[in-house]
Order: C-alpha cells, then structure tokens, then sequence
C-alpha cells in the first residue's frame, strides 16, 4: 500500500524527469560532453551500474528482472545481455521513448518491456530480480523500506536498491535546497541513515524473509549513492 507522502514525491519525479529535466537526463546519460561536475556524477553511475551488475549472476538466461526506475534504460540493456527478459518501468514516458529508441539499436532490445508507470504496480508481476538504481533517493526513509517490502514481496531471490547515505555534504546541499524558490527546485534527495535503515529493515513485518547480504557505497565527486542487497532467505 501506497503512502501519501510516496505518492505525492512520485507525482513531483513525475514532472520532473518526464519535463524539466528530460535533455540533461538524456545528456548526462550518453557520451555526450558535460560539465566536470556532471562528468562525476555520470562516472558514479556507471560505478554504480558496473556494482549491481556485479551482485547478479553473469548468465540471467530466462530470469525475469525488474528495473525499478529505469530512465534512459542502460541498466536494462546491460541485464538482457545476460539474457534476462527484463521490464523496465519508469514515471517518465518521455525518457522511456528516448530507452526504446536506444534499444531498437541492439539484438538485445527485443528482450526488454518497456513500460511507464509506478515501479511498485503490482500488474507488473514477479520477477527473480528487481534493481532499483538510485530511483529511491528521493524518499524519506519510511517511504524506502516500504516500497522495498512491496518489491520483495513479488521477488524470489533478491532485491537491489541504492539510498542516498547521510553525509556531511549530502545533509548540506539538502539544506541548501530549502533556500531556492520552490519553482527552481529539483526533487531533493533524501539522506538516509544506514544504522536507521538497517534498523527499519530488520523491523519490517514484510521483509523478515530477507537478509541484506551486501551493503556498499560509491562516491565520485558530486555522485554519493550506496547499494543495498536484500536476499531472499
């Protein structure tokens, strides 16, 4: 079940990615030229994709994988290599266009769905897997363990998530944020407590038959994002 707070945070990421940020998302994620700021956050990332690749087997042949939030859809891409029939869902239709244009160029594309909508539609069905990569960041930790709990719920080995770890410099630019007009502002990302996570996910009702089996962060200049394993037991 769907909080308030997650579906009026989903509605502003709505707007945001599928509007205001659709050209820099669609930059940022190629190999076009950015910033040396962005150039960090983009390395991150594939940091980021290259360690979730890795907590998954190298042959996905026949597994049906979910990629919760999947944007211009490289992580897709990466799994169907493997040969997972993946579904890769997100809020933005337009960055979804820009995904199915980027896969009609590979063999591979065939076996990836793409799909907007809510990554936590149950009629998107069960999976082996699910990877949400950094489609989380934006919610408060409650709203997190959640929506993980809803995923694992249709998922037989494990679920993949990435948090925005409280640091010093995450907790400041998030201050920060509250100062600019409400007009100029990008959905502000959440920092998470790992020992406050970590808490909340042992106390989940909903999630007592998982174990987190590895928890690990990346940080590239202006990227920090940190990945959380969660096995089903």
């Amino acid at each position: 079940m769907q909080t308030t707070s997650y579906r009026e945070r989903r509605g502003q990421l709505e707007a945001y990615f599928d509007r205001t940020a659709v050209d820099a998302w669609k930059r940022l994620t190629s190999d076009a030229p950015v910033s040396r700021i962005r150039a960090t956050v983009r390395a991150g990332r594939d940091q980021m994709r290259a360690l979730l690749l890795g907590w998954l087997p190298d042959h996905l042949d026949g597994a049906r994988v979910l990629d919760a939030g999947c944007g211009t859809g490289a992580f897709s891409m990466e799994a169907a290599r493997r040969g997972a029939r993946v579904v890769a869902v997100d809020l933005s239709p337009t960055l979804l266009k820009h995904a199915r244009e980027r896969a009609a160029d590979s063999r591979f594309g065939k076996a990836i769905d793409f799909i907007a909508g809510d990554m936590l539609d149950p009629a998107l069905g069960e999976f082996d897997y699910v990877v949400a990569m950094d489609s989380l960041i934006h919610y408060p930790t409650d709203d997190v363990v959640k929506a993980v709990a809803q995923l694992s719920a249709r998922t037989q080995n494990s679920v993949l998530f990435t948090y925005a770890p409280k640091t010093p410099l995450l907790v400041a630019m998030h201050t920060m944020g509250r100062f600019f007009p409400r007009s100029d502002r990008a959905p502000a990302i959440e920092p998470v407590s790992e020992r406050a996570l970590l808490s909340r996910v042992s106390g989940e009702p909903d999630l007592q038959d998982c174990d987190v089996a590895r928890n690990e962060r990346i940080s590239s200049g202006f990227y920090t994002s940190q990945a959380m394993e969660l096995r089903k037991e």
